[in-house]
């Protein structure tokens, strides 16, 4: 005859792996283990950070080395490469900008720089705003067509764009460098301007609509201010971008007169070939071509990131 045993007369018995018991071990088990975790995330966070700014680092280095460079003749880079500049000798900067042709250069560089640049983003900004606000199968064809143009590398594309150029006589033209810059440029800008305009609120285009404003005003009075963030970052990585861009302004421009700066840069190179190699007039050039760029970035990096932070808190 079994006996029936009273609740508190139960005797101990393993604790069921479904009572909370195991889970108190279990969370007890993760206490004990997160510790270690937390120490291996903050060794390989702070490993990162060592490489991080050891890149930075010989960058830095590596950019001052140039500049310095840029003020000595090439027998004394010759015999000290490390060496330091005896006196600041502005010979090298005339020698690169006369002999060279950066003055023209510059010039060409800045003109197609600036109208690409513009002309990009003054055709990126309605383009990505519309493919931001309406979803249809069109817009959703549309966004994955400029998708895929930013797979397309320019190698590939580079014969046929000079036979079509050539066949409008526009080879040889800083208008037809102009109209490949903007249309390569347009893909990357119109994705990156409409993730923008995706994240900005909507609340205060629904209030213009109710007032009866057109989708064009509401554009450009609402949406343009808020987004000007975001314009003005792919308006500079345009800038930088087109004034960097050697492969296809190589291939296009065949005049010196018409040259850009990178390509002015390879030519006086080339010059040095048989005229002997000339490295503090090269190294001066290199300054030519870089330091603007860095002056924008250190200029308008802070006002970049501010931008797009107002511009997504309103």
């Amino acid at each position: 005859m079994s006996t029936l045993t009273a609740p508190d007369q139960v005797p101990n018995q393993a604790p069921d792996s479904r009572t909370d018991t195991p889970g108190k071990k279990r969370s007890k088990n993760y206490r004990g283990v997160s510790p270690a975790l937390r120490a291996e995330s903050n060794i390989i966070r702070s490993i990162g950070v060592f490489l991080l700014w050891a890149v930075v680092a010989v960058s830095i280095a590596m950019l001052l080395w140039m500049v310095l460079q840029a003020f000595r003749d090439t027998r004394s880079i010759l015999s000290s490469p490390w060496g330091m500049p005896e006196s600041l000798d502005f010979s090298n900067f005339v020698r690169a900008w006369t002999v060279g042709d950066f003055a023209t250069a510059t010039f060409n560089s800045v003109i197609t720089t600036a109208v690409s640049s513009f002309i990009t983003v003054a055709l990126a900004a309605p383009a990505a705003y519309y493919l931001s606000r309406v979803e249809s199968r069109l817009t959703n064809g549309l966004s994955l067509y400029f998708i895929l143009g930013l797979g397309i590398p320019a190698q590939v594309i580079l014969i046929p764009l000079f036979v079509m150029l050539n066949k409008v006589y526009l080879t040889d033209s800083l208008i037809g460098l102009n109209l490949v810059y903007i249309a390569g440029s347009m893909p990357f800008t119109v994705f990156l301007l409409t993730a923008f305009f995706r994240s900005l609120p909507m609340e205060m285009e629904e209030a213009a609509a109710l007032d009866g404003a057109t989708a064009l005003r509401t554009f450009v009075q609402i949406t343009l201010p808020l987004a000007k963030g975001g314009i003005l970052t792919a308006f500079v990585l345009q800038v930088v971008a087109h004034w960097n861009e050697t492969l296809l302004a190589l291939t296009l421009i065949q005049s010196t007169e018409k040259y850009t700066l990178p390509v002015a840069l390879i030519s006086f190179v080339q010059q040095q070939t048989y005229s002997g190699a000339d490295w503090g007039g090269l190294f001066a050039g290199l300054c030519i071509v870089v330091l603007p760029m860095l002056a924008i970035y250190i200029w308008l990096g802070r006002r970049l990131t501010e931008g797009l932070t107002l511009g997504m808190g309103k």
